[in-house]
């Protein structure tokens, strides 16, 4: 294992405190090679540097301890919406090993990739899963079970707590992973938080350990149960965002 990639992850799990057990940092590194591999042959990630990667992808995931107390040790349900490569949902269960994840991706080739991770990883109480939230949020297996909705994916507060909020139990959270200057999208985004049944409970703002890249996580909590009309039609809530 490469001595840089266990001092970066060392040094930003503990600006979180977070300890790593030695075979929860071999399951990282086990991660950051598996996803340079994929990424030579499909578009995974643009960030490849393995500080960037340690940094960017895997601190950041992690940085959900940062705005939300009290679940580091109990049996919680989690829901990682537009996954990607899995972030932020595997590093969490990889620090957290307690949790019970699923990942939802729409690209069928993605899916793969992750359910190549969790094979090699040796993960258990993990479900990749191919669709659309859309689809997903209106499936009553899925709609309003979790107790945790985590999200990095690109879209506006509008449209991704339409994609998020059908997933969360009424008490549960949504988490929206931002970047920086968020007011102007917090504002317009706080319709459709309220059609939804949520209400912003805190925004924590942060500069991410070792970067100077500004982070905030919005955290949206569920308080009243989310109207049989939403999540609408796939494509429906990119398109026509509720105001």
């Amino acid at each position: 294992m490469d001595q840089r990639f266990v001092d970066r992850m060392s040094d930003g799990c503990r600006d979180l405190g977070i300890s790593l057990q030695p075979g929860q940092m071999e399951q990282f590194y086990q991660y950051y090679e598996i996803l340079i591999e994929w990424n030579k042959v499909m578009n995974l990630t643009a960030i490849t540097e393995l500080e960037d990667v340690v940094h960017k992808h895997f601190i950041d995931s992690l940085s959900l301890i940062r705005a939300v107390d009290g679940w580091e040790d109990s049996r919680v349900c989690l829901i990682d919406v537009g996954t990607g490569a899995g972030f932020p949902g595997i590093p969490l269960k990889i620090a957290f090993p307690f949790l019970s994840v699923t990942l939802l991706d729409s690209l069928n080739k993605r899916v793969s990739f992750l359910q190549e991770v969790i094979a090699r990883l040796g993960l258990s109480d993990i479900a990749a899963l191919h669709g659309r939230a859309e689809d997903f949020g209106r499936d009553s297996r899925y709609r309003e079970k979790f107790d945790i909705c985590v999200s990095r994916a690109v879209a506006n507060i509008s449209t991704l707590s339409e994609y998020c909020v059908p997933f969360i139990k009424i008490g549960g959270l949504f988490v929206a992973y931002k970047s920086d200057r968020i007011e102007e999208e917090l504002e317009t985004g706080k319709g459709a938080i309220r059609v939804l049944g949520g209400e912003i409970c805190k925004n924590a703002s942060f500069v991410l350990p070792g970067t100077d890249a500004k982070r905030n996580l919005l955290v949206i909590k569920k308080v009243k149960a989310t109207g049989k009309a939403y999540p609408r039609r796939a494509g429906l809530p990119g398109k026509e965002p509720i105001i």
